[in-house]
C-alpha cells in the first residue's frame, strides 16, 4: 500500500464495502494495510505482534471480497491478509463457536445428510431457532439457509447421471465441482447445469468422493485444514487433471479458491497450477469449448449482479456476452459486494454492516424491479441476501439458461419467474 486511498470512495466498484458504509480509515483497505504494517515494523504494535487486538479489530469488518485485489493501484489483496492474521492470532486458541459453526460448513453439512427436513425444522421452528441461533452466533433477524430434502450428487447417481469414464459426449468430457453450496443447500443450481452441459454436447462427470475447497476456512484463519482439503483434491482429481479435463465452478468464490487461493497456497505443484488453468465458470467455459452453442433465446429484462470474487478474479465479461447470446435486456449492477459475504452477513456482531452494504444499491434496485424481470445472481451468499432482505429470490446464470431450454423465449408467464425454479419453502 502506498497510500493513494482509492479504497476511500462512497460508491462506485466493489472496494471496499466496509468503508463505504462506515466511513472510518481503519475500515478502509489503505487503514488496515497501515496497521498491519505498524504490526510487523512499529515498536508500539510489535511488541504484540500477531495478537494485537488492534488489528485484529480493524480485521473484524474485512468482508474478504477481495475487491482491493482488483480495484486497488497495489493489488493489496487484503482477504488474504486477514486469513494469514487470524490463523497467526488462533493459533493454539481456541476460536469462537461461529467461526466453528461456518468455517466447518461442509462437515456440518455431510451430517446434516442423514435427516435435513429435521434440521430445517429445528433451525426453524420457533421455540428452538432462537436457541441455535444465540449458540453458534447468528444474528436473530437471519433465516438460517435450508438444507435440500435430497442433494445434488445423491440425485446425479439415482437419475443414472454417474455414467462410466468413457462414457461419449459429442464435444468432450468435464467435471462439474459439487461445491458444498450448490450439492446440500441449491442442488437445483448444480441440476440446471448438468442439463445446460448435456444440451451443449458434453458428458458431465462429477468427482465421487465428497471434498471441499475450503472456501470458508479462509474466513477464519484455518490455513492447515484449507491446505489439507486442498491436497485431498489434488489426488482425488489428478487423473481428470493429467488428462486436461475442465472443470466448471459454479459458485464463484469456490472457483475463486482454484483459480487464486490453491496456487498461493502451493506455488511450486505442478498439479495445483494444472487445476487453477483447468478451472472456469460456466460461461468461460461455454465461450472457450462451445464457441458456436446458441442456447436458446430468452426475451426478458434482468438484472445482473456479480459476485465480489467473480469480479475480482475471473471477471464478468464472458457472463454478459453469454446473456447477450441469450438475447436477454439485462443491466448489470454496479452494486459492489451484496453485504451478506459467505458467513459475514449471519454474524449477529456483522448484521448492521451487511444489511448497510445491502442497501447501499442492491437491495432498493431488486425492488424497484418489476415483478417479471429476472434477477442473475451466481453466488450462494448474495442469492441469500436478496432471498432474506426483499421479497424475490435470484438465479444462478445455469437456471436462466435452463429457463431458456425448457421453456422457449418468454419464459415462464407472470410475475416472480423464478418460483418455479427455487422451491425453497417447501424443505421443512
Amino acid at each position: 500500500c502506498v497510500g493513494v486511498g482509492k479504497c476511500r470512495r462512497h460508491e462506485h466498484g466493489t472496494m471496499c464495502p466496509s468503508y463505504m458504509v462506515t466511513r472510518e480509515e481503519k475500515h478502509s483497505t489503505r487503514g488496515r494495510a497501515r496497521l498491519l504494517w505498524e504490526m510487523l515494523n512499529s515498536s508500539t504494535l510489535r511488541k504484540n505482534g500477531w495478537r494485537d487486538e488492534s488489528v485484529k479489530d480493524a480485521l473484524d469488518l474485512c468482508l474478504a471480497c477481495k475487491g482491493c485485489k482488483a480495484d486497488c493501484p497495489m493489488n493489496v489483496d487484503m482477504a488474504t491478509y486477514k486469513a494469514e492474521f487470524l490463523s497467526h492470532y488462533y493459533k493454539h486458541r481456541l476460536r469462537p463457536i461461529h467461526a466453528y459453526a461456518f468455517g466447518l460448513i461442509h462437515l456440518w453439512a455431510q451430517l446434516a445428510q442423514f435427516s435435513p427436513r429435521l434440521v430445517n425444522f429445528v433451525n426453524h421452528a420457533p421455540v428452538t431457532s432462537g436457541l441455535v441461533k444465540k449458540l453458534i452466533g447468528v444474528a436473530a433477524q437471519r433465516s438460517m439457509p435450508m438444507f435440500a430434502s435430497e442433494n445434488f450428487k445423491t440425485w446425479f447417481r439415482r437419475n443414472g447421471r454417474a455414467r462410466p469414464p468413457g462414457a461419449p459426449g459429442k464435444n468432450g468430457r468435464v467435471v462439474l465441482w459439487p461445491d458444498t453450496f450448490n450439492n446440500f443447500f441449491h442442488p437445483e443450481t448444480a441440476k440446471a447445469a448438468v442439463e445446460v452441459l448435456e444440451d451443449a454436447g458434453f458428458h458431465v462427470v462429477v468427482p465421487d468422493v465428497d471434498l471441499c475447497c475450503g472456501r470458508p476456512l479462509y474466513d477464519y484463519g484455518m490455513l492447515d485444514t484449507a491446505k489439507r482439503w486442498l491436497a485431498q483434491i489434488l489426488t482425488a482429481l489428478r487423473s481428470e487433471i493429467e488428462a486436461g479435463t475442465p472443470v466448471i465452478g459454479l459458485e464463484p468464490s469456490c472457483a475463486a479458491v482454484f483459480r487464486d487461493e490453491l496456487t498461493e497456497i502451493f506455488p511450486q505443484n505442478e498439479q495445483a497450477i494444472r487445476l487453477s488453468q483447468q478451472t472456469f465458470t460456466l460461461a468461460e467455459f461455454l465461450k472457450k469449448f462451445a464457441p458456436e452453442y446458441e442456447p436458446p433465446k430468452l426475451a426478458r429484462q434482468a438484472l445482473l449482479h456479480g459476485h465480489c470474487h467473480h469480479k475480482a478474479i475471473m471477471k464478468l465479461d464472458c457472463d454478459t456476452e453469454l446473456l447477450e447470446r441469450l438475447g436477454l435486456d439485462f443491466e448489470v449492477l454496479d452494486s459492489g459486494c451484496c453485504g451478506m459475504a459467505g458467513a459475514f452477513g449471519f454474524e449477529k456482531n456483522h448484521y448492521d454492516v451487511s444489511v448497510a452494504c445491502g442497501e447501499r444499491v442492491l437491495l432498493p434496485e431488486v425492488r424497484r424491479a418489476a415483478k417479471d424481470t429476472l434477477i442473475i445472481a451466481d453466488g450462494f451468499s448474495c442469492r441469500e441476501q436478496i432471498r432474506q432482505l426483499t421479497d424475490r429470490q435470484a438465479l444462478h446464470t445455469a437456471q436462466v439458461l435452463e429457463m431458456a431450454v425448457n421453456e422457449g423465449p418468454r419464459g415462464p408467464s407472470g410475475n416472480l419467474p423464478e418460483q418455479k425454479y427455487v422451491a425453497y419453502e417447501s424443505r421443512v
